[in-house]
């Protein structure tokens, strides 16, 4: 069962309920009474390495090539008439 944080709406203590998914807690705060809001608190995602750039993602060419665009093929669906 997870771990949630929940904070008082009156005192803004902080305090971890643990309950099932769909579980709505019923709990007020154990210092004043008040209602408990939960707290959302970001994912800790840590970025390591190489190809997390745009300067990363892209081929190494030489100059020239960045001025050539690439021409549309034709999807061969198209009839004589």
């Amino acid at each position: 069962m997870p771990l949630y944080d929940y904070q008082c709406t009156k005192c803004q203590h902080i305090v971890e309920i643990r309950h099932g998914f769909d579980d709505t807690p019923d709990a007020v705060c154990e210092k004043c009474g008040g209602d408990l809001k939960r707290v959302f608190n970001p994912a800790p995602i840590v970025f390591k390495g190489s190809g997390f750039y745009v300067n990363d993602s892209r081929p190494k060419s030489d100059a020239g090539s960045s001025e050539k665009k690439a021409e549309p093929k034709s999807s061969g669906s198209e009839s004589a008439a």
